[in-house]
């Protein structure tokens, strides 16, 4: 079965953007990893190597909010409406391809269907209404 996610982008809160959602709506964090645990993270500056790359939280089973910090110095700025992505998990790496190429007709590709260095197959897109997609297979959910 396919799942969604909220994927929230902020500008360097994202910890305690995703804290207050914790105590708010409860769960456990799975996942809050810096920039500076990444492969090649010693070219980024030292305060873009304390933003947080990705931190999942899981509110129950099911429910999972994903953050992550922007890195003006990488280009990206936040404004109020791309500061969130719709994930996407898909069942096969064909269902991530047909829905990637679904939604990205008439819109805009960010980062095409791809394998990533943790191991998924993922992609990024805005579609013709201008929402923001993440699409993600991954053997090892």
């Amino acid at each position: 079965m396919i799942s969604t996610n909220p994927y929230l982008h902020f500008d360097g809160n994202a910890e305690a953007a995703m804290t207050f959602y914790k105590r708010v709506l409860g769960g456990s964090f799975t996942i809050f990893s810096r920039y500076k645990d990444m492969q090649g993270s010693e070219k980024l500056s030292a305060d873009d190597q304390q933003r947080f790359v990705h931190i999942s939280l899981a509110v129950r089973e099911g429910v999972v909010i994903m953050a992550t910090d922007s890195l003006s110095s990488m280009g990206q700025k936040i404004v109020t409406g791309n500061n969130y992505h719709i994930h996407v998990q898909a069942e096969t790496g064909a269902e991530a391809d047909r829905i990637f190429e679904q939604l990205a007709e008439g819109g805009k590709v960010e980062m095409p269907m791809n394998m990533t260095f943790w191991g998924a197959y993922f992609g990024m897109c805005q579609d013709k209404f201008g929402v923001y997609w993440m699409i993600n297979f991954s053997e090892q959910r």
